[in-house]
């Protein structure tokens, strides 16, 4: 009896052992290269107010503007519009109290990442603020971030994030979700804190402030598409030793999400999996700031 388990104790270590290669080996050998940051030469282009042809800005050229806001759309025309009636109403209230606060706001149309990456990469701000096009989180407490951000310094090497969190309103949330629906948020928590990123409770929250070297930094070396590219974002950054803030905002669950519960939820699993995979074995490398042609 004795040889017969431990015969079957050898190969089941074998399998788990073949498996973990072959999961390693498939990580390799789909990893996506790095975004391509060529703009084609309409998107060098841009009209201004008065219906003149400008150059588009870069991410890499001295800031003009001092807060610039990324606004990731895909199919919100119906959340959209609420979400940027507060935000200008926000925006030029403060102006109007500040008349040297200035501003952009950039809407993303088609909401991937690579076309959000060109967003900011087309930003002219001090800080750049990525904000979620549902308008769960309300503008005001961009000045949390701020001061949060501000709380970090001295910034090395100019760079910092403020990320928005969530995580205060965990025990409402968790009595409002189903079971099922529980046991995934935990699953992906446990997930992402054992493969990617180490103390921020929250990564998931679409209102985030980065200083411009830090959004040139993380943004230019990102992989990931759709909703876990917050993930790899402050993966990068902890690896770039980035000092990042956790702030409490004010949030509202607003319909209309584009999260399908399990799949979506399963589509992150694997891609934290992969994240951690593909930098371990170096199918992908942390460059130097590559500039957008």
């Amino acid at each position: 009896m004795a040889p017969l388990l431990l015969q079957l104790a050898l190969l089941g270590v074998a399998l788990v052992a073949a498996a973990l290669i072959l999961i390693f080996i498939v990580a390799f050998i789909t990893a996506t290269k790095m975004p391509s940051l060529y703009r084609h030469e309409e998107e060098k282009f841009f009209l201004n107010a008065k219906g003149q042809k400008e150059t588009l800005p870069s991410i890499w050229d001295s800031p003009t503007k001092q807060l610039s806001i990324v606004v990731p759309s895909y199919n919100e025309e119906k959340r959209l519009p609420v979400m940027m009636d507060e935000a200008l109403g926000y925006l030029e209230k403060r102006q109007k109290q500040d008349p040297t606060f200035t501003y952009e706001v950039i809407v993303v149309d088609d909401g991937s990442k690579d076309q959000t990456s060109k967003g900011v990469f087309s930003s002219r701000g001090e800080k750049i603020l990525m904000a979620d096009a549902d308008g769960a989180t309300k503008f005001p407490d961009v000045e949390k971030l701020e001061k949060g951000l501000n709380d970090l310094q001295p910034w090395p090497d100019q760079m910092a994030i403020a990320c928005g969190s969530r995580a205060h309103l965990e025990k409402e949330s968790i009595a409002q979700r189903s079971y099922f629906r529980t046991l995934l948020m935990y699953g992906f928590h446990f997930l992402v804190w054992f493969l990617c990123v180490k103390g921020i409770r929250d990564t998931q929250c679409g209102f985030k402030l980065l200083t411009r070297e830090a959004a040139s930094r993380t943004f230019s070396s990102l992989h990931i598409e759709r909703w876990a590219f917050d993930v790899e974002l402050l993966y990068i950054a902890q690896f770039l030793k980035i000092p990042i803030a956790e702030i409490a905002v004010n949030w509202t669950e607003i319909e209309g999400s584009k999260l399908v519960p399990f799949w979506s939820w399963l589509q992150m699993g694997k891609d934290l999996l992969f994240i951690r995979l593909r930098y371990l074995t170096g199918a992908w490398r942390l460059e130097q700031t590559r500039k957008m042609n």
